[in-house]
């Protein structure tokens, strides 16, 4: 979270104890609960259950759990060791496949690892240990850079709207469609903005809305079907999604409902800029409709927020966690390099 806050970073690694720290983000805004973890299957349940999440931060946490991690295998044998990093690795870049974070972050540490091959186990732990930490500050400074470009776009007075959550709690700090916000407000402007719930699993609503009210941003939360109301209002000067994976041709997969928004951006003449590392381009995926979309479980819809379920249970559920925006229909690009047009990616 942002340092004015005085709210925790959302992931950090704690290199005394070799733990993985995360805030337990499905307990928000009730209850704000640090989690240390240490142990694989609690770091592949954190990522699958949404304990963490946002592509930024689920990068962090990848290399900083790998890491953990790594620091506790139990042998002096090189070969044996790069097969349990290399396994363990590919057991976490399974939990969620849509973030492109998580896959590059857990290859710049196998790569780590393999240029310190040959000098023993123990100074391979230890540059592990460097460069999970330099991912994490990396992330800090890339989504400040982001904010930077971005607030240059906003004018004191402006609205914007966002879907899900794509803030502080999205990534270590800033996060990435929320940054322009805050860099925006410690540069004396202001900017009220308007969170869109984000149904099924309430993003919006429970983190976005908590994490600006908590550093004061003037914040109006609406659920996902007023968007349109709203916007034909002339109330919204620009609108600022997150991303999980970027396609080569610019088309670009955020949580679902962004597409949506996309479209009644075009329609009502606002500008939909994407704000997102450039690590989360994946220039080995073409198109969007190359990009894998997470299915979720139907109980987000059925029962997950109610008392007792909501829904007939004779009824099919469809939960695509992601839907993928065409290039034509986004503004520009905010990421640490610049703004930019889908076709200058």
């Amino acid at each position: 979270m942002l340092k004015e806050s005085g709210l925790p970073r959302t992931v950090t690694l704690d290199t005394e104890k070799a733990e993985l720290v995360i805030i337990d983000q499905t307990l928000l805004p009730n209850e704000l609960k640090l989690l240390r973890l240490i142990e694989l299957d609690e770091m592949c349940d954190a990522i699958k259950k949404l304990r963490v999440r946002g592509a930024p931060a689920i990068g962090v946490a990848a290399a900083a759990g790998l890491y953990c991690l790594a620091e506790r295998y139990d042998t002096k044998n090189e070969d044996e060791f790069f097969q349990k990093l290399k396994a363990d690795a590919d057991i976490l870049n399974a939990t969620r496949p849509t973030a492109r974070n998580l896959s590059w972050a857990l290859e710049e540490m196998i790569s780590c690892a393999e240029s310190h091959k040959g000098k023993g186990v123990v100074a391979v732990k230890s540059a592990l240990k460097a460069k999970a930490k330099d991912v994490e500050e990396q992330d800090v400074a890339v989504c400040k850079a982001i904010g930077e470009h971005g607030a240059a776009l906003l004018k004191d007075g402006d609205t914007v709207m966002t879907v899900c959550n794509a803030g502080a709690l999205a990534a270590v700090e800033y996060g990435t469609a929320l940054a322009p916000v805050y860099v925006a407000s410690e540069n004396g402007k202001k900017v009220a903005v308007y969170s869109m719930e984000t149904r099924p699993l309430l993003q919006g609503a429970r983190l976005t809305s908590f994490e600006l009210t908590e550093n004061g941003v003037d914040t109006t939360l609406i659920c996902d079907n007023m968007a349109a109301s709203v916007l034909a209002q002339g109330k919204i000067n620009a609108i600022f999604t997150g991303c999980d994976r970027v396609a080569a041709n610019g088309d670009a997969a955020n949580k679902i409902g962004t597409y949506m928004l996309a479209i009644l951006a075009k329609h009502f003449d606002v500008p939909f800029y994407v704000c997102a590392p450039y690590s989360t381009v994946d220039f080995s995926t073409k198109k969007g409709e190359d990009i894998i979309i997470e299915q979720r479980s139907g109980e987000e819809l059925r029962s997950l927020w109610y008392e007792k379920s909501m829904v007939t249970k004779k009824a099919r559920i469809y939960n695509p966690a992601f839907d993928v925006t065409p290039a034509e229909l986004i503004t520009a690009f905010i990421t640490e390099r610049g703004i930019k047009k889908p076709h200058e990616l």
